[in-house]
């Protein structure tokens, strides 16, 4: 399984700066895509929200990216006391930072990876995923490949992504679900002592926040 994050397309703007609604009844949705849609309109018909409340739902989750964890990270790195309270209370610490997390569920926890540990996450049912804090997860991270393998050889997965743990390091597969989501804590790179929070935020990745990578070094981030 190769890593698809290395290999995103955008899709560019023609310049036309209009929209061709007649071409979207040729794109066959998808069934998770049917799904969403039907749940919408289920959601609508049963009054429990309006077409605008669930729009304006989609546009902040679509606002949100992995700058916002990098940030977090960031301060947990440079302030040995917030990274406590991330740990401990997520929720509290998070606000802190001005990012609140739903009332009731999916809950949050907050994983460090160590010298002696190191934290993978995946969701093996679907693509549970801390989308306040990463914004929509990768691809990859949703394919039956990623999802099956994570469990079954992590260390394999982990190689592919380009990381090779010694044996010394225990990797610890964390599963996702509708009311649990992680957040991995990446280890700090060495050399990072005199950088700033947002110098240090430049070193944090998706990837290092979901576990499949380490965070990069000052070199690899020209920092």
């Amino acid at each position: 399984m190769t890593n698809p994050s290395n290999h995103a397309e955008n899709h560019q703007d023609d310049g036309h700066g209009h929209d061709h609604p007649g071409m979207l009844a040729d794109a066959e949705l998808s069934y998770y895509a049917r799904r969403a849609r039907a749940m919408e309109s289920l959601l609508v018909e049963k009054e429990i929200c309006t077409p605008g409340e669930i729009q304006a739902m989609v546009e902040r989750i679509d606002a949100r990216s992995p700058a916002d964890g990098a940030r977090v990270v960031a301060r947990a790195w440079a302030d040995p006391q917030y990274q406590a309270r991330l740990l401990s209370t997520p929720e509290a610490a998070l606000a802190e930072l001005g990012y609140t997390l739903p009332e009731t569920t999916p809950k949050l926890a907050v994983v460090e990876n160590t010298a002696e540990v190191h934290h993978l996450v995946v969701c093996t049912l679907c693509s549970c995923y801390p989308r306040n804090l990463l914004g929509r997860p990768p691809d990859w991270y949703k394919s039956l490949a990623y999802r099956s393998r994570a469990v079954v050889d992590p260390r394999g997965v982990l190689r592919e992504f380009g990381l090779d743990l010694p044996d010394s390091v225990a990797v610890r597969v964390l599963d996702s679900t509708a009311d649990l989501r992680y957040l991995v804590l990446p280890r700090r790179p060495a050399g990072t002592e005199g950088l700033t929070e947002a110098e240090l935020a430049e070193l944090v990745t998706r990837d290092s926040m979901i576990g499949v990578t380490e965070a990069r070094t000052p070199e690899r981030a020209g920092v």
